[in-house]
């Protein structure tokens, strides 16, 4: 699903919306989640699941070119954890409640 898809989605649910209205509401929505994770705080959706930032430690990797040893720095990630009535309409095939 693209970012259109759920603005589509959105406006079959809600046709009262304008299309202008749906889209701001999703950027909105979005944007405010990337903030937040930005900023390492952590989002929790009931039923859906949460979002957190992890961190990678520092490692060394190698160059797949020529063998040689790289240091690969410290970085933080985002990382999702789907819930238990996501995972459960996933492993039944239909649709969360």
């Amino acid at each position: 699903m693209t970012r259109s898809d759920l603005v589509s989605a959105l406006l079959k649910r809600f046709p009262q919306l304008t299309l202008k209205d749906t889209e701001l509401v999703v950027k909105t929505l979005l944007e405010a989640m990337s903030g937040a994770l930005a900023k390492g705080h952590r989002i929790e959706i009931r039923g859906f699941g949460s979002f957190a930032v992890s961190r990678r430690p520092p490692r060394v990797g190698r160059n797949p070119r020529n063998g040689d040893e790289v240091l690969i720095p410290e970085k933080r990630v985002p990382h999702f954890k789907p819930g238990k009535a996501l995972r459960e309409a996933v492993d039944q095939g239909s649709p969360a409640a």
